[in-house]
């Protein structure tokens, strides 16, 4: 089977995806892509540039796999006879219809932001069939769309949800954590490591995660701290004040130039303290958990199914005010938390080596005939 897989922002977890799905697949996938950066201009002219490449290819697929950057609805209008008879699948990673966007982004004053949550919805309703990452992303999506069409004057076709509910299913984010696992761990510091491995954006609430380190600090209680990731023009300012706040604290503190520095760092950390407000799917904590990381995790967005549900006492807060004081008692207790059954097992089911089968015999009943 052929597939075309069309990524329009090749990049970061997106790249990460579409490359390893490409490389485990049983099927032959080719990848059509633009680079990953200016993501509005992306999900704007991004099916026109695809479109003109589709055009050049010598090949014929037999199913076209986009992610949710791309406008479905325009490609298959620009390559209506090349793309005839072809069924169109989405992959979900985020949608602009419930993403929290940052304030100072012009878009939501202007009520611009809109449009790129329009394309998401006219995506999935030209696509044959519809994968969101994880069951909360599904249903966030799906409970969203009536009171995001109720924006628009008239005309708004509220009846349509219910074709993309029937066509829509969840299919995990397949990863490759077994890149992450290294012979020899590193030692543990006597300290409570602690460890954030996220994007350094307002979304992932880090003015929340700093300041229960800022009290730690305050109440003398010793711990270590990695950050990682890395820096960029409209990275919050609480990161400038954390670095030369908990100065004595840190271990590391930016981005890891290789796969094996990244890892060792995640394996020398002991415990994930998550303050995010947004999470389609949580690839980050995932990979800290597979590196027996001890997660603290609100109990909202993803994160549930990445816990048993047996753990998610110990793993999962209600309210923000819960939030510091099972840090601290974690940090208390790291001897207990080192010594703790691991939650590595359960997520290591979204590693490409068990997940790509149920990728390939999902896309594979969506394919057309082999060509001859």
């Amino acid at each position: 089977m052929n597939i075309l897989l069309l990524e329009p922002f090749l990049s970061g977890s997106h790249q990460k995806w579409a490359e390893g799905y490409q490389a485990h697949s049983r099927h032959e996938v080719r990848l059509l892509s633009l680079k990953g950066r200016h993501w509005k201009w992306r999900m704007h002219g991004g099916a026109v540039s695809l479109a003109g490449q589709f055009s050049r290819l010598n090949w014929q697929p037999n199913l076209l796999l986009a992610t949710d950057m791309l406008d479905v609805a325009a490609f298959l209008g620009l390559t209506r006879q090349q793309a005839a008879g072809i069924p169109a699948a989405i992959y979900f990673h985020e949608n602009q219809a419930t993403y929290p966007w940052s304030p100072a982004d012009e878009d939501v004053a202007l009520q611009r932001d809109n449009h790129y949550g329009f394309i998401n919805y006219t995506s999935a309703l030209a696509s044959s069939r519809i994968f969101f990452n994880s069951h909360f992303h599904r249903n966030s999506f799906l409970e969203a769309l009536p009171q995001f069409l109720k924006q628009f004057p008239d005309a708004r076709e509220l009846q349509r949800i219910k074709e993309i509910k029937k066509k829509s299913e969840v299919l995990p984010l397949g990863m490759d954590l077994r890149s992450l696992d290294i012979a020899a761990k590193p030692p543990k510091y006597a300290e409570a490591t602690l460890l954030w491995n996220h994007r350094w954006e307002y979304d992932k609430a880090p003015e929340a995660f700093f300041n229960a380190l800022f009290r730690l600090k305050e109440e003398n209680i010793p711990f270590r701290l990695i950050v990682l990731g890395s820096a960029y023009r409209q990275s919050p300012d609480i990161f400038r004040i954390a670095r030369q706040r908990l100065r004595e604290e840190i271990v590391h503190y930016g981005y890891a130039e290789s796969q094996e520095t990244y890892a060792r760092l995640l394996w020398q950390a002991d415990i994930l303290p998550v303050t995010s407000r947004q999470d389609f799917f949580g690839g980050s904590v995932v990979e800290a958990i597979y590196c027996n990381c001890f997660p603290l995790l609100p109990n909202r967005l993803a994160y549930p199914e990445h816990i048993p549900p047996k753990e998610r006492h110990r793993h999962l807060y209600e309210k923000e005010e819960e939030f510091y004081p099972k840090l601290r008692d974690a940090v208390l207790q790291i001897g207990k938390i080192r010594e703790a059954a691991v939650l590595r097992d359960f997520v290591a089911r979204y590693d490409w080596s068990i997940l790509v089968a149920e990728y390939d015999n999902a896309f594979g009943l969506l394919s057309v005939q082999e060509p001859k």
